[in-house]
């Protein structure tokens, strides 16, 4: 099924997707965002591949091509998203300072401490030798504990399966020798892929490089995450009151 998106604006019917940049803040929710800094995670001991990503945020323009991308890729149902680019207009309670509209790049993390795995009962979720958090979904039976338990909003229930889904580094792509759907589309160059034990490789160099600048989403908890930022704005390292405005997809009607 083909697919577009749209602002929240046109989806209303309110404006068309070249709206103005005021009439688009106008859609975009008031957030407070916590204040928090991110420890530096520490890098895999173990000499085998080990995916993450790297996401620099100074680079995604909210273009949602990733989001598009995965959708295809993956045969996400309308109305869900592996990743997606959620937009915030952000305003500290204590300042005066206007708000200011961030893009935040979101998806499963992977976490090497992940809480989604032992609150499964039937031991669905699991991770891969590689790092990869996955779900096996001759196993799931859909109890969506796994949901609750994501403190990164990065599972749903396929209402199409009904199991649990979620990113998973498009792992197909990457057992073929592939880059996750994302990260191939990515316009600005703003997510990087790889094996974190790969010294020489991109991702390893860039961690390196910008290892004082490294953040992490939630870092308090402690699920040790693999998805990593770099200009990420502090206020969104913890907690953000609100939801960011996201596209829609909608069906294209037919001709």
């Amino acid at each position: 099924m083909n697919k577009a998106f749209e602002t929240p604006d046109s989806a209303a019917g309110a404006a068309p997707a070249s709206a103005s940049r005021r009439n688009f803040l106008r859609g975009v929710p008031m957030v407070t965002a916590a204040a928090a800094v991110a420890p530096l995670p520490a890098m895999a001991s173990t000499g085998k591949q080990q995916w993450a990503m790297l996401i620099d945020v100074r680079k995604c323009i909210g273009c949602q091509a990733c989001t598009v991308s995965c959708i295809q890729e993956n045969a996400v149902p309308e109305g869900s998203f592996r990743t997606v680019v959620s937009t915030y207009s952000v305003k500290l309670t204590d300042s005066a300072q206007p708000a200011g509209t961030y893009v935040l790049p979101r998806l499963c993390n992977h976490c090497d401490n992940p809480p989604c795995i032992p609150v499964c009962p039937v031991s669905a979720t699991y991770k891969r030798e590689d790092g990869i958090v996955a779900v096996d979904g001759d196993r799931c039976v859909g109890c969506a504990y796994c949901v609750q338990a994501c403190p990164y909003d990065a599972r749903f229930i396929n209402h199409e399966t009904n199991k649990a889904d979620k990113c998973t580094f498009c792992a197909h792509r990457v057992d073929a020798g592939l880059l996750p759907a994302c990260v191939e589309t990515c316009v600005g160059g703003a997510r990087i892929f790889g094996d974190i034990n790969d010294a020489e490789g991109e991702l390893a160099r860039r961690l390196r490089e910008a290892q004082p600048q490294l953040k992490v989403l939630k870092p308090e908890l402690e699920t040790a995450p693999r998805v990593f930022y770099i200009g990420l704005d502090e206020r969104f390292t913890g907690k953000v009151e609100g939801q960011g405005t996201l596209w829609k997809p909608r069906s294209l009607p037919h001709a």
